[in-house]
């Protein structure tokens, strides 16, 4: 059923995924002139796409374990680039903001889908490997995304756009190479209940960590821009290769996701993971040089790298037999969730206070999660495969 071709196209899909958001973080305060709107309310072009992709996903969750993964996966890459074309060609926020609905329409099949096809492609440690290599991926976007959104907006703030019409000749890609994972005598012939799923803790517990990493890493890519553009004069470009350095943390510690699994185990793992997150967001309230701002965002990436690929392997485990896609979703719904919370909670926040009260936030919000881990010990022990 495996194919050499799976888990390189399933990267490549991650890495769009995340793109809509990674792609444009540096971008950002340079959108503020040209489309006559506020450092406040640009994040809203990061919000309403996640807005839309977390709505979106709960149709996903319903129909997921119905259908063919493929049916869903293929136009949701088509939906994401015609989108994303289209946003270039906008020139005002109300515009922008509509296409970047549209888009987030898209992307809400995109990771949900791919994840699930790892759970049923892999088990044990391998699975935990392939999603190792997922969130790798991830990583590389993190480090390449911003830099490639920064170097294209240097041709035009809305240039970086056109680098979403990547994802068209991917879903013809996909539509031909990649197995259905889901064949029709195993989709789901009743309908289960995913509220009811959702009451067993390590379920909920889950899906509030995803939540949490989430929120915690669209601090990072929304303000650590606004810090280097205005405290040091940081280019988009530059902005961009500066955010890269979390991508190459992540990169590299999720490359290692197997190992520290099996020696360390999930729990430990998460713990550490968003301790480092708080550590790193507390301390650009203190720093002012450059090169304690440019290694807290590599440290930010190191603890985001131990949590993600574990958090990703939990979703497809605690899943309850034939319901693998729906809760798939759910988690990925509080992915987005956390992304859309960030920029409108903390805008509150910088309106009322300044930068260093949304980094305050952010940290203290790390380091109650943290502590809640380890507080409910042995709730994932029984999975540490």
């Amino acid at each position: 059923m495996k194919g050499k071709l799976d888990l390189p196209l399933i990267c490549l899909v991650a890495f769009f995924s995340m793109s809509a958001g990674a792609l444009l973080g540096p971008v950002l305060p340079f959108m503020v002139e040209p489309l006559n709107t506020s450092r406040e309310a640009v994040g809203l072009i990061l919000g309403m796409y996640t807005f839309s992709t977390a709505l979106s996903m709960i149709v996903v969750s319903f129909i997921t374990d119905r259908v063919g993964r493929k049916k869903i996966l293929v136009p949701c890459l088509l939906i994401n680039g015609i989108a994303g074309l289209a946003c270039y060609f906008s020139t005002d926020m109300t515009t922008l903001l509509a296409l970047r609905f549209v888009q987030g329409i898209g992307i809400a099949g995109m990771l949900p889908i791919i994840m699930t096809m790892i759970g049923e492609l892999y088990t044990g440690l391998d699975r935990v490997n392939a999603m190792g290599k997922m969130s790798m991926t991830t990583g590389i976007g993190a480090v390449s995304a911003p830099l490639i959104g920064g170097i294209l907006a240097s041709y035009g703030w809305n240039v970086p756009f056109l680098f979403y019409g990547l994802t068209i000749p991917l879903a013809i890609i996909v539509a031909v190479f990649l197995p259905e994972t889901n064949p029709h005598e195993n989709r789901a012939k009743k309908r289960n209940s995913i509220i009811k799923a959702l009451t067993e803790f390590r379920i909920l517990y889950t899906i509030i960590l995803s939540f949490s990493i989430f929120f915690l890493l669209y601090t990072m890519v929304i303000y650590v821009p606004f810090i280097l553009k205005d405290n040091f004069g940081f280019t988009a470009s530059q902005a961009g290769l500066a955010l890269g350095l979390q991508g190459i943390a992540m990169a590299t510690v999720s490359s290692r996701a197997r190992s520290f699994s099996a020696r360390y185990g999930k729990q430990k793992l998460l713990v550490t993971g968003f301790a480092i997150t708080g550590i790193a967001l507390g301390g650009l309230i203190l720093t002012e040089s450059l090169y304690h701002v440019l290694a807290l965002i590599f440290i930010f990436g190191t603890g985001f790298g131990m949590v993600q690929p574990q958090l990703n392997t939990l979703a497809t485990q605690v899943a309850p037999p034939g319901m693998m896609g729906g809760i798939v979703s759910v988690f990925n719904i509080m992915k987005y969730a956390g992304q859309t919370a960030a920029p409108l909670v903390l805008a509150v926040v910088l309106f009322h206070s300044d930068l260093h009260m949304v980094f305050a936030t952010s940290c203290t919000f790390a380091f109650v999660i943290a502590f809640s881990a380890y507080s409910f010990k042995g709730v994932y022990g029984s999975l540490d495969e």
